[in-house]
């Protein structure tokens, strides 16, 4: 039995808004990630088998190995093809926000969301999110906004129109952002569900092998590279850091994707309990930001860098260089000594 964590009236409101609409936009942040697309493709899937004209719009590329996610190929890359973003987002009548708090979280994408005149309905699980919705389903205890899609669905009474593609991409965005179900994760209705989609017929298996075991050589070496030359590590704040030039990365032929999950590695010494990537990218510093037990990674995202997300996991940008970033992190570390001693 899974709870009914989604209120009635969301519920109510929601499926009355997918009742009357027709051409409906479902979108997602920037750099989308497994949770991203695996919610936007989960909706998508839904939205298709009650008949409606539904339509994934990204502002940029996805991971090559997200490519295998059954209606990815449908998807629009606003970066690719604005035209055909742009007339999505003129014939729709419902547009679905998911997996981001905020609309600045949608870069070039933003003033095209935000001139649509078509109602919004948010489903997210990030911290404070904006009013710019008309319909916010904002739950940030829970792990994954494709988790908040198979609950959504079920409450609407239509669990049996979760097909297998769509159980597929709804475990792919739960198993990401969990780092394979390995922090904050640790909710039991997380397995039942996980097991209502292995009945349906996912094999959360091979899902692992393609998400996880497809690298190129060239991320292997900088996987490798990252760990062995770039890794920098503070015991006594129990942190570690890894940065990556833009010259390192065209080094290793670098495509978008390639460091996925290297900021958790630093995570598996033993005392380190903090762990900070930044990525030098044409415009700005990305940063990952991760951690163990009660250290909040999401406070040091929001108070240094300007951004946010959950206990374990968050991110951030800087609009400085790398070295700048770099010694305002390490500046600020004392600030946090405390915290970190106490995990």
């Amino acid at each position: 039995m899974i709870s009914k964590i989604i209120a009635e009236d969301l519920v109510s409101r929601a499926r009355e808004a997918i009742a009357v609409k027709e051409d409906i936009v479902i979108t997602c942040h920037v750099g989308p990630d497994g949770d991203a697309l695996g919610s936007s493709l989960a909706l998508w899937h839904y939205l298709r088998g009650l008949g409606k004209r539904a339509t994934v719009v990204v502002p940029n590329r996805f991971p090559d190995f997200l490519a295998w996610m059954p209606g990815a190929e449908d998807i629009i890359v606003f970066e690719r093809d604005a035209a055909r973003a742009e007339e999505a987002f003129a014939g729709a009548d419902l547009v679905f926000a998911l997996d981001f708090n905020e609309t600045r979280r949608l870069d070039r994408l933003e003033p095209l969301f935000l001139q649509c005149a078509a109602p919004r309905v948010l489903i997210d699980h990030h911290l404070n999110p904006e009013s710019f919705a008309q319909l916010t389903i904002s739950y940030p205890d829970i792990s994954s906004t494709s988790e908040l899609i198979f609950r959504l669905i079920c409450r609407m009474g239509h669990f049996e129109r979760i097909t297998l593609a769509c159980a597929q991409c709804i475990y792919t965005g739960m198993m990401t952002d969990t780092g394979g179900f390995s922090y904050n994760s640790n909710q039991a209705e997380i397995y039942t569900i996980i097991g209502e989609l292995i009945k349906i017929g996912i094999d959360k298996d091979d899902i692992y092998r393609r998400v996880f075991n497809t690298f190129t050589p060239g991320r292997l070496k900088l996987n490798a590279y990252c760990i062995y030359r770039k890794m920098k590590l503070y015991p006594k704040y129990r942190t570690a850091l890894i940065t990556l030039s833009q010259e390192e990365l065209q080094r290793f032929y670098y495509k978008s994707g390639d460091t996925e999950g290297v900021v958790n590695e630093p995570l598996s010494i033993e005392g380190i309990v903090f762990s900070v990537f930044m990525r030098e990218d044409t415009d700005k510093i990305k940063i990952s930001l991760r951690s163990q037990g009660a250290f909040p990674a999401n406070k040091v995202a929001s108070e240094l860098f300007g951004g946010g997300g959950h206990l374990n996991a968050a991110g951030g940008e800087s609009y400085t260089t790398l070295e700048e970033a770099v010694d305002k992190f390490r500046r600020a570390l004392p600030r946090y000594r405390q915290l970190l001693e106490e995990c």
